[in-house]
């Protein structure tokens, strides 16, 4: 099992860093630079959806981790696009909304200044493989 705190190839592409909480998953932080420019002043898409797959990842690995392990697979990925991602750092939270033995169902959100005003959400399902 891969340990909740290390995150994927991808993630470090983009920057990503984890936000430490209590005894919850962490939040997620994607710094604005360039490789993340989608048109000019704003976030691309594809970096905004890859947060937010990082997120679910990191949330379920997190429960995972107090269930004893097991490896993921996405099955279902539904992102909604809400507003622009302006030139500024941008947040992410997932939270598993069921954690199955076989299926899991994770949601993900992304804001900037203010989480309840959110600049896109994601619904993910995985499958789950437990050791």
């Amino acid at each position: 099992m891969t340990p909740p705190s290390v995150l994927p190839p991808y993630a470090e592409l983009l920057g990503i860093s984890l936000i430490p909480r209590d005894g919850a998953a962490p939040t997620l932080l994607l710094p604005f630079r360039d490789a993340v420019l989608g048109r000019p002043g704003f976030l691309h898409g594809g970096a905004i959806a890859g947060l937010l797959e990082v997120a679910a990842i990191v949330s379920l690995r997190h429960a995972l981790a107090e269930e004893g392990g097991g490896r993921i697979k996405p099955v279902n990925v539904t992102v909604d696009f809400m507003r622009g991602g302006r030139d500024k750092p941008t947040h992410a939270e997932g939270i598993v909304t069921r954690l199955g033995t076989r299926i899991a169902n994770v949601e993900a959100v992304a804001w900037q200044d203010d989480r309840a005003k959110p600049i896109a959400s994601a619904r993910m399902n995985y499958l789950i493989v437990r050791e």
